[in-house]
């Protein structure tokens, strides 16, 4: 999944989305990643991995890199949802 645009569910961080630089056991550094705080219009990670979430999502900034530690599962995403996360809001 190295190149790829990934959601990324860890044990404690919460969830990210980016771009999967590196991976190594459980941990895994994503590039321009956000924290999705919270997601909309959509019932699992895997359903936000193919279309995305609703205005009502709280996806963060980017930040240019982040190494998440335990990540518990790296969920490639379609390229209609990496332009849906590529964009932050706030949910109100």
């Amino acid at each position: 999944m190295i190149g790829e645009f990934c959601i990324v569910r860890t044990y404690s961080a919460g969830v990210h989305v980016g771009t999967v630089v590196e991976c190594a056991g459980t941990a895994v550094l994503l590039h321009d990643a956000r924290r999705i705080y919270r997601w909309s219009e959509a019932f699992t990670l895997n359903e936000l991995s193919v279309k995305g979430g609703g205005e009502g999502s709280r996806i963060s900034q980017p930040v240019p890199r982040i190494l998440l530690t335990q990540a518990i599962e790296v969920i490639p995403c379609s390229t209609k949802a990496k332009a849906n996360l590529s964009r932050s809001r706030n949910g109100s």
